[in-house]
This record gives C-alpha cells, sequence and structure tokens, in this order.
C-alpha cells in the first residue's frame, strides 16, 4: 500500500503532522492552527482529522511484508 499513490498521499500526510508536532514541541507553535486560521478553527480541526484518519489507514502497513521484486536482478562488483 505504501507504494501506491494513496500511500504516498498518506505518507505525505503524517509527514505534515509530524512537522507539526515537531514545531509544536520546539517552539510551541501549532503551525497548522496557526497558518489556518486557529487550532480551534474548522479548517485546521479538518485537517488535524485527515492527518489522524492517514496515521489509522497507515497502521496495516506495519504488519504488511515488503514486495518482492520480481525482476531479474544484477549484482556488480
Amino acid at each position: 500500500m505504501l507504494y501506491s499513490v494513496f500511500g504516498k498521499i498518506l505518507l505525505v500526510l503524517l509527514i505534515v503532522g509530524g512537522l507539526n508536532w515537531g514545531i509544536y514541541g520546539i517552539w510551541g507553535l501549532n503551525a497548522v492552527g496557526w497558518l489556518l486560521g486557529g487550532s480551534l478553527g474548522w479548517l485546521a480541526r479538518a485537517v488535524f482529522i485527515v492527518v489522524g484518519v492517514a496515521a489509522l489507514a497507515l497502521i496495516p502497513a506495519l504488519f504488511a511484508q515488503a514486495p518482492h521484486h520480481s525482476g531479474p536482478e544484477e549484482h556488480r562488483a
């Protein structure tokens, strides 16, 4: 799932959430809330919900096996 377009969108959302948490931890600034009109604004809350849903959607990826490469492998020294 992580290699599909949907998986990449989920990863981007989690990166946004992680950066927001990092900024909050370092400077005490909720960047998403600041950019979108306050932490309690409907747009910021919608982003928080979408990021949370993305995190839930990626939980099964923790237990998925890595895809196997089906093409011929070339090993060069």
